[in-house]
């Protein structure tokens, strides 16, 4: 049996507190019910996708639905893990939408052209940030996802 949409998390891989804060903070105030779980560097990221170590429960931990991935993270970077969950059978067609400060056109193609669905800025306002997730909310709804894993 199919799970509704809203009841997938979507990771959040964001190594600055501030930013996940307000992350989580516009999650909230836009009224999006997915789960929005948080891992704060590149290997964690690596971890949680592939059920290692602490996220081996998937009950605890479930198979997001899709990822917003900042770039500059410590340990793995972004675009490693973008590169790593594309040459990876299992998780290949997880939607990943890529969430930075860097304007960088250079940031950008790369990242485009190692397969992220989608790069977007961080709003330098909350409500931007509010309306920026709410949009994606709406229009996520409307997408087809694969969640790896299930069948």
């Amino acid at each position: 049996m199919d799970v509704p949409f809203d009841h997938h998390s979507v990771l959040l891989v964001e190594d600055n507190p501030d930013d996940a804060f307000l992350m989580k903070s516009a999650w909230k105030s836009a009224r999006i019910s997915n789960p929005l779980p948080l891992v704060t560097d590149g290997e964690q990221a690596l971890d949680y996708l592939h059920g290692r170590g602490e996220y081996a429960d998937r009950r605890k931990f479930p198979m997001p639905v899709a990822v917003f991935l900042d770039l500059k993270l410590p340990r793995i970077d972004g675009l490693e893990v973008l590169a790593a969950i594309r040459e990876d059978p299992g998780l290949c067609r997880l939607h990943v939408d890529v969430l930075s400060a860097s304007a960088r056109s250079a940031d950008v193609e790369k990242a485009l052209a190692l397969g992220a669905n989608n790069y977007f800025m961080k709003p330098s306002r909350v409500e931007d940030l509010v309306q920026m997730v709410s949009s994606w909310s709406t229009l996520a709804r409307f997408k087809m996802y694969v969640v790896p894993g299930s069948r």
